[in-house]
This record gives C-alpha cells, sequence and structure tokens, in this order.
C-alpha cells in the first residue's frame, strides 16, 4: 500500500473544518477559489462545473456531503481510483509503493503532466529539478505551499523520503 502518499495528500489537504462553529466539516475553499471540502475534495455543481468563489458559499455549504474524518477518507480513496488508471495507463516502468504514492499526489492536486509522465518514463536526471520547479503557482502567482507540496512529492518519489516543508 502506498501509506507515505497517502500521509503526504492529507498533510497538503489538510483536513479542515470552514466554520468552526457549525458541528462538523464544512467546505473551505481552496487558495484559487475552488470549493473543497474532506481531503482537497474538488466540488462540483449538478453540472460538474467547479464551485468557485465567495459567492457560492451556500452551494457549497448545501451540496457538501463529507461531515467526519471517515467519511473525508472514504472520499479521497474514491477520488484516488482514476489517478490510479491514469498512473497505469502513462506510466510504462514499474513503481514502487513511494513512486506510485508521489505521482498519485501529484495528479490528485494538478490534473497531471505529460511531461512529468515523460520524465518518470525515461528515468531522466533531471525528474527532481523539474517536479520542484513546475505546478507551483495558483493563478500565475507563485504559492509557498505548492512549493513545499512538490519538494515533498520528489523527494517521496526520488528517494522514498516522506519530509513536509512547512
Amino acid at each position: 500500500m502506498f501509506d507515505n502518499g497517502l500521509k503526504l495528500i492529507q498533510h497538503y489537504e489538510s483536513l479542515h473544518d470552514g466554520d468552526l462553529s457549525v458541528i462538523g466539516l464544512q467546505p473551505k475553499m481552496d487558495p484559487v477559489g475552488i470549493w473543497t471540502e474532506g481531503w482537497g475534495h474538488a466540488m462540483t455543481d449538478g453540472k460538474g462545473n467547479f464551485i468557485k468563489g465567495s459567492v457560492n458559499k451556500k452551494m457549497a455549504y448545501a451540496l457538501s456531503k463529507v461531515k467526519n474524518p471517515e467519511q473525508a477518507t472514504a472520499l479521497m480513496l474514491t477520488d484516488l481510483q482514476p489517478i490510479f488508471a491514469i498512473i497505469h495507463r502513462k506510466i510504462t516502468v514499474a513503481l514502487n509503493d513511494d513512486q506510485l504514492g508521489a505521482l498519485a499526489s501529484f495528479i490528485y492536486n494538478t490534473g497531471g503532466s505529460s511531461t512529468l509522465y515523460n520524465l518518470i518514463n525515461t528515468k531522466s536526471g533531471q525528474l527532481f529539478d523539474w517536479w520542484c520547479k513546475h505546478y507551483i503557482t495558483g493563478q500565475g502567482i507563485p504559492l509557498q505551499g505548492l512549493v513545499y507540496r512538490r519538494h515533498s512529492e520528489a523527494l517521496l518519489f526520488t528517494d522514498s523520503t516522506l519530509k513536509f516543508f512547512n
């Protein structure tokens, strides 16, 4: 099992409580304005569009299904299933559990990258540096949390070391 990958995702997504005045877990907006619940599950409206912005707080709260940590973890594991399918399709080399977990964390957060898949498949020596320098912005602005996350993912992938930088 990819336990370190799960720990990495949970650390950087953080199980949040958007409103401490209400019992249970509530949705929270991420740094780019997308409403999330649980361990970073991006919320969508009935048409599959991301729920965005403070003007949609009531909609996010109304559509929220995650009320406790167990539900958050179950939803995260469900969200990871299509990510594993992507990894199976795109990666042609064998991965150990830490590599699988690091890559799953990256895709969970970014949606994936054909450049990263190519660097992995070719066992490029540029993998670590590329990983640490890309997908670190939100709306064009560097976000320190993403810098930390990319470094943790790259380190877990290349060295099987789980280290958090924040």
